[in-house]
């Protein structure tokens, strides 16, 4: 698998953990719009608040 192909799933997958429908739509939409990003890499602010989120349904 090209590297690429390989740097959205991982970006995918992580996007499918986080997701819930018990999750606030505002907090949906925007694990939407990052889900449908054109590129294989988040920009700082992106992973920022992936990984915010991912902390916080982890807690």
């Amino acid at each position: 698998m090209p590297v690429e192909c390989e740097q959205i799933k991982q970006i995918s997958d992580r996007i499918n953990r986080v997701y819930s429908s018990l999750l606030e739509e505002t907090v949906k939409s925007l694990l939407q719009a990052l889900g449908k990003l054109n590129r294989p890499y988040l920009t700082e602010l992106e992973e920022k608040l992936l990984s915010l989120l991912e902390s916080e349904v982890k807690a």
